[in-house]
C-alpha cells in the first residue's frame, strides 16, 4: 500500500493511493474513505514512472505474511506472494524522489528472513536510518496479543539535502542497530512477551501458562474486556454451537469481561476454533472451575448443560475492530458478511499500534 490511514493520529496526511486486489477489502476501504484514490491490482502493476509522478512522501506496506509465518512453510523469498515486496525494494533506488518516510510490518518471523536482510541492505544502501520493534497492542492498554515485527525507517540528512529535509535524530545508525534476536522497544510502546506461540489448551494448561495469564489480568496499565464491548450484542447470534462446545471444549481461550488478556484473533475466527481468537464467558456469574471439572465422565447432553451455563460466545466484529483499535467511526459495507468481516479484520493491523509508531517516526 503506498500510504494508509491511522484514524485519530492527529498527523494530517493526503493518501495518494491505496493499493491492493482483495476484492472484500477494497470494498470496505472504499466505503470508509470513499474519497481516497484505490487502485485494484498488484504493485508489480505499477510502473516505476507511474511511481514517479506520485506525490508522495511515506510508503505505508505489510507485505503477505505466509511467506515468514511460524505455521506456514517459511518459503521466505523463495515464495511468490514475497514478489510484491522485492519488487517495491528494487524501485525505491530508482525513484526520482524516494519517500522521506518508510513503516513496515508482518509477523514474527520475518525479523529473521532473507527479506529482511534484504530489506535492511536496500534502506542502508539508499541511505535511511531505521529501527525495528516487536509490539503488540497490550503496549498500548489494549488486551490483546498480536504480537508483530515493524520497522520505521526515515531518510538521513545527507540523502535529502536536495530535498531541503530535518537530520533525524533519534533513530539508531544500521552500523549499530540490534540483531533480530535482540530487537526491543525503548520508547511508549514496549514489547510484550509472545504469547501466541504457546497456544493454551483449557484445562490442561501449565502452571505457568495459568501464571501468565494471572500476570496479564492483573496488569493495570492494560484496560478491561468490557471497555471493547458492544453495549447491544445479538448475543445468540454469536454463541458457539453445541457441535463446536462438544468438540472444541478444552481447546478454547475463555475471557471474561473482566479480564485484561485475550489471544490474536485471525482471519480464520468464527469459522475455525483452535487458535483464532479468544471466546467470551457472557454468563460471569458461572464459575468456570465447577462447569469444567468431571466433565469428561458426562454423556454429550449433560456436557451441553453444564458448559451451556458460561454462555460461550464469539466476539462481535465490531468488538474485534474495537479490540483491533479501530475508531467508532469505522463500520463495515451492508453486504459484507460476518464471515467476510472476521476474515479482513483477522487480516488487519492494529491502528493504535500504527498511530504509536507513526508519530514516533515523524518526531524523529
Amino acid at each position: 500500500m503506498v500510504c494508509s490511514h491511522a484514524w485519530g493520529s492527529g498527523i494530517p496526511a493526503t493518501v495518494v493511493a491505496a493499493v491492493d486486489i482483495n476484492t472484500t477489502t477494497n470494498q470496505i476501504y472504499k466505503h470508509n474513505f470513499p474519497d481516497t484514490p484505490l487502485w485494484n491490482k498488484t504493485i508489480e502493476g505499477i510502473s516505476l514512472d507511474a511511481f514517479d509522478k506520485l506525490p508522495f512522501d511515506m510508503i505505508l506496506m505489510s507485505p503477505p505474511c505466509q511467506p515468514f509465518t511460524r505455521i506456514g512453510l517459511q518459503g521466505d523469498i523463495s515464495d511468490p506472494r514475497t514478489k510484491s515486496f522485492l519488487y517495491i525494494l528494487d524501485l525505491l533506488p530508482r525513484l526520482s524522489r524516494p519517500p522521506r518516510f518508510i513503516l513496515l510490518e508482518n509477523v514474527k518471523g520475518f525479523e529473521s528472513s532473507s527479506a529482511r536482510d534484504c530489506l535492511v541492505k536496500t534502506l542502508t544502501q539508499c541511505g535511511y536510518t531505521f529501527q525495528e520493534v516487536m509490539v503488540s497492542p497490550t503496549s498500548v492498554g489494549i488486551p490483546n496479543s498480536r504480537l508483530r515485527y515493524f520497522l520505521i525507517a526515515k531518510l538521513s540528512a545527507e540523502t535529502q539535502s536536495t530535498q531541503r529535509s530535518k537530520t533525524p535524530d533519534a533513530f539508531t545508525p544500521p552500523a549499530e542497530r540490534a540483531s533480530p534476536e535482540q530487537l526491543t522497544d525503548s520508547g511508549p510502546l514496549r514489547p510484550e512477551e509472545d504469547v501466541e506461540a504457546s497456544r493454551v489448551l483449557y484445562k490442561q494448561e501449565t502452571s505457568k501458562d495459568a501464571q501468565r495469564k494471572t500476570s496479564q489480568n492483573n496488569d493495570l496499565s492494560v484496560r478491561r474486556i468490557r471497555d471493547f464491548l458492544e453495549p447491544e450484542v445479538d448475543e445468540e447470534h454469536f454463541l458457539l454451537p453445541p457441535r463446536t462446545l462438544l468438540r472444541y471444549a478444552l481447546l478454547l481461550d475463555i475471557v471474561q469481561p473482566s479480564c485484561r488478556r485475550s489471544v490474536c484473533f485471525t482471519k480464520g475466527y468464527g469459522r475455525y476454533v483452535e487458535g483464532t481468537g479468544s471466546v467470551l464467558q457472557s454468563c460471569e456469574g458461572t464459575e468456570m472451575e465447577a462447569v469444567f471439572r468431571g466433565l469428561d465422565s458426562l454423556c454429550d447432553e449433560e456436557k451441553l448443560q453444564k458448559l451451556s451455563q458460561l454462555r460461550l460466545r464469539y466476539f462481535s466484529p465490531r468488538e474485534v475492530a474495537n479490540l483491533m483499535g479501530f475508531p467508532q467511526s469505522f463500520s463495515f459495507p451492508e453486504q459484507t458478511s460476518t464471515r467476510q468481516q472476521f476474515r479482513a479484520l483477522g487480516n488487519s493491523l492494529n491502528v493504535e499500534v500504527v498511530v504509536g509508531l507513526l508519530h514516533r517516526l515523524l518526531s524523529l
